[in-house]
């Protein structure tokens, strides 16, 4: 098998030039964890020099005039460290990822992923593993964060075993995953969420206007098409042509190979296949019925019987069942093929595993301290105010009011992680300012998905992000926040400029953007 040579000179063009100076610069950043400690000392500080500025702008979410919250006063401080356990152990991504983890250490130690993609690959022409894997990104959003702990590992795993660059794989993974996060032809719980808030700040200014969760799914559909197309150009003709000068220098004992199955392990394949076709068809089946367990309860607040809302047991537990697919057909494998030999190689698997986890867990206390302290500061939320404000005060045309929701979303991006946090806040100042200016909430929704989306890969404030860059240590030692900056720039400013124009030819040729949407609102 044939791996990344590292003779291979690299392209030299001016886009290589910069993204090789990008990721100098952010390689020469601290640590991540001491980035995060350092941020989060500077919030503090920042906190206590504005916490007597009156500002004008007004919270939403309150009603008042905003007010910067004084980290370092008594009361504030005291509570940060009363708090500090319960911040890390309640960080979403870190049990979400050692979860998940779990099972892949098993499935990952017997050989069961190591097989399968064998098998898969062995059928699968080498021109469409970009395309595919970037789809499956682009899919996994039906299972809210899986793909983090799940698609992207795999995409490198998948790229190597090809003969590719893992660290191109792991770009086109993540390209689909977070960057393709508004790009999906299933629905997801996201819909409803960012529905319910845009429909919110529609009724402050008229009661009357509903808002349907699918609001916006005929373009996010079309837009699953568009971000797999740019991601396979950007891969195949940006990335990874960029990456033949970077010498994979990883632990040889754990890459992926592409020897031919031997009989032992496809017999173990097709039973573990078998094994997680069984597991998924009982969920299947409980799921079906109207009076399943694993719907919305029928007191939940929205989406009362339904299977995709976010409070269904289903969603609530899809890390669950990501660890019980992979370390039942895991186990199967092993003991099928001849692997394993008792339970305590099935221990093992785990164990090392989460010894490779060190680092992000380190990384993550870091990351859930200076995230917290960011929002209880809220300076977030002023400089999402103040851009709101700005952008209503510059009174642009329709096209480029639309262009200016994108830019400012995608900002507000790199300082506030959570999708919701963002449109809680600048919705509830743009869709009633819009709706003025005879600008649909729909449309409004529309344009800050495609901003929220197209910078997600290139915010370090993203909880996944330090995950990202262990994955990328696992191929390239030296891989840094400069390294994951580099790969993921060009997918997030070609997004912001293409999606931006597939957004504007929607709405110039009125196609349709979702159930029960509009371009226009009637005023007067």
């Amino acid at each position: 098998m044939s791996q990344p040579s590292p003779e291979i000179a690299a392209p030299r063009g001016v886009v290589a030039r910069f993204l090789d100076a990008v990721e100098r610069v952010g390689n020469k950043l601290p640590d991540p964890a001491v980035l995060f400690l350092g941020l989060m000392l500077v919030v503090w500080v920042v906190s206590a020099l504005l916490a007597n500025v009156s500002f004008a702008e007004i919270d939403p979410r309150s009603g008042d005039p905003i007010q910067i919250r004084n980290l370092l006063a008594g009361t504030s401080f005291t509570t940060f460290m009363a708090d500090m356990v319960r911040t890390f152990v309640t960080f979403a991504p870190l049990g979400v990822v050692l979860v998940a983890m779990l099972g892949l250490g098993v499935a990952e130690h017997t050989g069961f992923i190591n097989a399968a993609l064998r098998a898969v690959l062995s059928v699968t022409p080498k021109m469409l593993l970009t395309p595919m894997l970037i789809a499956v990104g682009v899919f996994s959003h039906v299972a809210v964060d899986a793909g983090y702990v799940l698609v992207i590992p795999l995409g490198a795993v998948i790229f190597y075993a090809a003969g590719r660059h893992p660290l191109a794989g792991i770009a086109a993974a993540f390209a689909g995953v977070s960057g393709g996060f508004s790009a999906t032809f299933i629905p997801s719980s996201l819909d409803p969420l960012l529905a319910g808030l845009t429909q919110e700040a529609a009724n402050l200014i008229d009661p009357a206007v509903v808002v349907n969760p699918l609001n916006n799914y005929y373009f996010t559909t079309a837009s699953t098409a568009l971000v797999v197309l740019v991601g396979w150009f950007l891969t195949d003709r940006i990335i990874e042509p960029r990456l033949r000068g970077t010498p994979v220098d990883g632990d040889a004992s754990d890459m992926p190979t592409m020897e031919t199955l031997t009989a032992p392990e496809r017999r173990g394949l097709w039973l573990a296949v078998l094994a997680m076709v069984a597991v998924a068809v009982a969920v299947a089946v409980t799921a079906m019925g109207v009076d399943s367990a694993w719907r919305a309860p029928a007191d939940a607040p929205s989406g009362a019987g339904e299977l995709l809302v976010a409070t269904a047991p289903l969603m609530q537990s899809i890390v669950p069942l990501i660890f019980i697919l992979f370390v039942v057909p895991g186990i199967v494998y092993g003991y099928a093929s001849g692997v394993v030999k008792s339970h305590r190689d099935i221990i093992a698997g785990m164990s090392k595993a989460m010894s490779g986890m060190g680092y992000y867990i380190v990384m993550a206390f870091f990351a859930a301290q200076f995230i917290y302290a960011f929002g209880q500061s809220n300076l977030g939320a002023l400089l999402a105010i103040k851009g709101a404000n700005g952008l209503q005060a510059l009174g642009l045309p329709t096209g480029v009011t639309l262009v200016g929701i994108v830019l400012l979303s995608g900002f507000v991006n790199l300082l506030v992680g959570s999708a919701s946090a963002k449109w809680a806040l600048i919705g509830a100042i743009m869709v009633p300012m819009l709706m003025q200016l005879g600008i649909s909430p729909d449309l409004t929704q529309a344009a800050y998905r495609v901003g929220d989306s197209s910078t997600n890969i290139i915010t370090p404030l993203l909880p996944y992000f330090p995950l990202i860059v262990v994955f990328c240590q696992r191929y390239v030692k030296a891989s840094g926040i400069g390294t994951l900056l580099a790969l993921m720039l060009p997918f997030s400013i070609t997004l912001l400029i293409v999606w931006s124009a597939f957004l504007l030819g929607f709405w110039a040729l009125g196609i349709p953007l979702g159930v029960g949407a509009s371009y226009v609102y009637p005023v007067g």
